[in-house]
């Protein structure tokens, strides 16, 4: 099939239902409509250090679009979630310049996912992409980011929170594998949180349990409310929340209140907050993503101070939200070895990473070989702080971490 790449400067370019009918998941991120949304408010684009330089590649003939990959420029590495802070200073010590550099990944979101997205039928006859063809497709993606790197002067580039066929094929034009360590929550079939919690060793039920009397005793409730019906002035409300966590980090926040908006009417369905309150009265929020059976924790914040209100509003509201809606998984966000203790389970991400400079490479692939060993190791140690009952740690401690089922 003759095809033809480019790269465009907006994902605009592309028609939302083109670009929506490559991948075929119900993946919230990779929407034309949420990429899109970050363009259109100012999120990406412009000073934001995040310049889109996404990779299409079109059936030269008929001119629609066979396969994209959502990629940046980036001028810095914040709002990434996989650190290449280091590399930058031992550039920068070396006399040389590590930026810009070449990412494919979704900005400000640390989330497994597709990140070479196929068309699932061909232009030319409209037959079904078969495995051949999709492996085939992904090493011309994996060679073409390779050439986009070098054509944009990039120092490297660069593939965020990966799934398994994409690293591999990765790996076979060259880039490097990187592991890092989330937590995620699995749904075993629970009927309700005590049934979920009825999995966890008594003095961890009694931990939970008493966490989440604390906040229900400080006179807090919640209420969950669809992103598409909250309207201007409690959605401001709502992100003034949020960029109090930030500012409170001596950080901006990455988004704005009119991202929020126009997401969440463009994706109805796909943006969840959990509002709490007291005597009616708005006092801290969470905000979520839903999408192919999966829910995603993504902002918090809070005008109070109560114990154990975070943990409450980022953890146990999800959980008890992917009960009730029979999501099969919870991503809670990066980090934080104390979602351990809440049923989190420790699962291994992967990341690509290419660098033009040969010996700069060479230095990287022996530092990830260890980094590789090191964070394995963690997650086998993490595993036996998990609060579940030993008897039943077979069932919830089944994952090691190739992520295989993330969409």
């Amino acid at each position: 099939m003759p095809l033809k790449a480019e790269v465009i400067g907006s994902v605009a370019e592309v028609a939302a239902h083109d670009w929506d009918a490559l991948d075929g998941s119900d993946h919230p991120f990779l929407k034309h409509a949420f990429l899109d949304a970050l363009e259109a408010t100012g999120c990406v684009g412009g000073d934001s250090g995040w310049i889109p330089a996404h990779l299409v590649i079109r059936d030269s003939p008929s001119g629609k679009l066979v396969a994209a990959v959502p990629q940046y420029l980036k001028t810095h590495s914040w709002g990434e979630f996989v650190f290449d802070w280091s590399w930058a200073q031992s550039y920068q010590r070396s006399g040389l310049e590590y930026y810009p550099k070449q990412l494919s990944a979704i900005p400000f979101t640390p989330v497994t996912g597709p990140r070479f997205l196929l068309a699932s039928r061909l232009p030319a006859d409209d037959t079904r992409v078969d495995d051949a063809s999709q492996h085939e497709l992904r090493d011309q993606l994996a060679a073409l980011l390779l050439e986009s790197a070098r054509h944009a002067a990039a120092s490297g580039a660069h593939v965020n929170f990966t799934l398994d066929a994409d690293q591999a094929a990765l790996e076979r034009a060259g880039f490097m594998r990187r592991h890092d360590c989330r937590f995620l929550w699995h749904n075993r079939g629970y009927r309700s949180f005590d049934d979920f919690l009825a999995t966890f060793r008594a003095d961890k039920r009694k931990k939970a349990k008493r966490e989440r009397r604390k906040v229900a005793e400080s006179g807090i409730a919640f209420r969950s409310l669809a992103g598409e019906d909250i309207d201007a002035l409690l959605w401001h409300t709502i992100f003034g929340f949020s960029e109090r966590t930030f500012l409170r980090h001596g950080n901006g926040h990455y988004l704005n209140v009119e991202f929020l908006l126009r997401v969440s009417a463009a994706l109805p369905g796909s943006v969840v907050v959990k509002v709490a309150e007291r005597a009616g009265t708005p006092v801290a929020a969470a905000i979520f993503f839903a999408g192919g059976g999966w829910l995603y924790g993504r902002y918090w914040g809070s005008a109070v101070q109560e114990d154990s209100l975070h943990f409450e509003a980022c953890y146990y509201q999800g959980i008890e939200h992917c009960i009730e809606h029979g999501l099969q998984f919870f991503d809670p966000g990066t980090q934080g070895e104390h979602k351990l203790a809440r049923g989190f389970e420790p699962t291994r991400t992967t990341s690509a990473h290419w660098l033009e400079h040969p010996g700069f490479r060479n230095a990287v692939a022996r530092y990830l070989e260890r980094e590789r060993a090191a964070v394995d190791d963690y997650i086998a140690a993490a595993r036996q702080h998990l609060p579940f009952q030993r008897t039943a740690a077979a069932t919830p401690g089944t994952t090691t971490g190739d992520d295989s089922a993330a969409p």
